[in-house]
């Protein structure tokens, strides 16, 4: 049976690096797959305008076209700055989305992240998609954003992943969505860098006898 899928990213280009294969995986098998912004990913860049902003919500456009992602959501809240909201500020609208589309499975963000907005969202969606009586969230994932999971305080909550998604025949999809948002890629040895995340997807997959994989720490699995 097709099951709904929504990627709770705090900023555009997080579902790609997070879970890129893994949506295209999903949608390769069937299933329907949304995505939601938080965070607008530019209003905290010094200089940045409508500009800037317009430029990211096309390369976000152009990858949802290339993993297949249904719908994608912005829900347009200050860039690096979702701390000083009241927490209901970012819980509310999210509930609305995961009440209209109703989601089987979440992917987002670990909160042992450097990036605030990631734990933000990681704490929006543990609070939105609490396991009510009659809730559609059936399980929920975590994933690591290079560039933020990797560079935070050490012991700070690391990232121990539980389980791995084989995503070998859509290793050269996630490239192509990665390569939409050029703008937010770096050129190597940084850890945000196309070839370093590629590299990751192997190393990854070398680990647990896949030719490439995208790893997850379980947040819930209801069955």
């Amino acid at each position: 049976m097709s099951k709904v899928v929504l990627v709770v990213a705090a900023h555009s280009d997080d579902e790609v690096l997070g879970c890129g294969g893994t949506i295209a995986r999903h949608v390769d098998e069937g299933d329907t797959v949304y995505a939601v912004f938080l965070a607008d990913g530019i209003s905290s860049r010094e200089g940045a305008g409508v500009a800037e902003l317009n430029k990211r919500m096309e390369a976000s456009e152009h990858a949802r076209q290339i993993l297949g992602i249904t719908k994608n959501y912005y829900l347009g809240l200050p860039d690096n700055r979702l701390d000083t909201l009241p927490l209901i500020e970012v819980i509310q609208p999210l509930e609305q989305v995961v009440s209209e589309i109703k989601p089987h499975i979440i992917y987002t963000h670990h909160f042992g992240d450097l990036n605030v907005d990631h734990r933000i969202a990681h704490q929006a969606v543990m609070t939105a998609c609490r396991p009510l009586p009659g809730g559609s969230v059936r399980e929920i994932y975590t994933f690591q954003v290079m560039s933020s999971t990797e560079w935070n305080s050490p012991g700070y909550m690391p990232f121990l992943p539980q389980c791995a998604v084989d995503v070998s025949s859509y290793l050269e999809v996630k490239e192509a969505a990665l390569k939409a948002y050029e703008h937010e890629m770096r050129a190597y040895p940084h850890s945000r860098s196309v070839s370093h995340l590629i590299a990751l997807a192997q190393h990854n997959g070398a680990m647990h006898g896949f030719m490439a994989a995208e790893v997850f720490m379980i947040a819930r699995l209801l069955r």
